[in-house]
């Protein structure tokens, strides 16, 4: 039996083990808005549209990489962006790790200070 009662995605939750520096990576460069949380626990919520983002700090996380050579074929959030070659420009200016996508399409991937890996993709 399926379940056809889910309407659509709410959020994706990640581990950082220092929430100010993720904080200042998703809120500073790359721009997101965070929102108000109420939970007990250390993170923070952004605001993508209709979609949230959850950090959770978890000061014992420490991400893996299994592919290190293709950071796209790892577990990783895929967020639009307008422009990639500014976006581009941007995060090699604070000097974030970046990595082309290999498909030759729009779109490089990028590591949080955590190693968490996000797919920016340029959409009109």
């Amino acid at each position: 039996m399926s379940i056809t009662c889910i309407t659509h995605y709410l959020h994706s939750a990640i581990l950082v083990s220092d929430l100010a520096s993720a904080e200042q990576f998703y809120g500073g460069i790359l721009g997101l808005s965070q929102i108000n949380r109420t939970l007990n626990y250390p993170g923070v919520w952004y605001e993508l549209g209709a979609f949230q983002l959850h950090l959770i700090e978890d000061k014992s996380f420490a991400p893996t990489l299994p592919n290190a050579a293709k950071w796209g074929r790892n577990p990783h959030l895929a967020l639009a962006v307008k422009n990639l070659e500014a976006v581009k420009a941007d995060l090699t200016a604070h000097g974030c790790p970046l990595q082309l996508s290999a498909s030759g399409r729009a779109a490089l991937f990028v590591q949080d200070p955590d190693g968490n890996v996000i797919e920016l993709t340029e959409v009109g």
